[in-house]
């Protein structure tokens, strides 16, 4: 089974989408029973970073966010809605070295 996290927000919101963002990632880690430093082991990246994410930092390289989203089985979908840009965070359940049962 496969959860969602959906909102849409004012293009002009940084701050509350960098938020969003940070509240899946720090959510989907806590129930993989992962630590911030396994975290970043898994994505190849410092755990710095990964503490930076989960803070809500508005400005983060794309492709370190695209790792630690890979290393918790997340998804990033970004299309235009009719209420700005909507982003969708689904849970994959493909095989990822780090899904544990829910």
């Amino acid at each position: 089974m496969s959860t969602r996290l959906f909102w849409a927000y004012d293009v002009h919101d940084m701050s509350e989408r960098a938020s969003t963002l940070a509240e899946a990632i720090r959510t989907r880690r806590h129930r993989l029973g992962l630590r911030q430093v396994e975290l970043a082991e898994l994505a190849g990246c410092s755990t710095r970073f990964v503490h930076t994410l989960e803070a809500g930092k508005e400005s983060l390289r794309l492709g370190k966010l695209l790792d630690v989203l890979a290393a918790l089985g997340l998804e990033l979908v970004v299309r235009r809605g009719p209420a700005g840009i909507a982003v969708e965070t689904s849970e994959t359940r493909a095989s990822s070295p780090t899904d544990a049962p829910p």
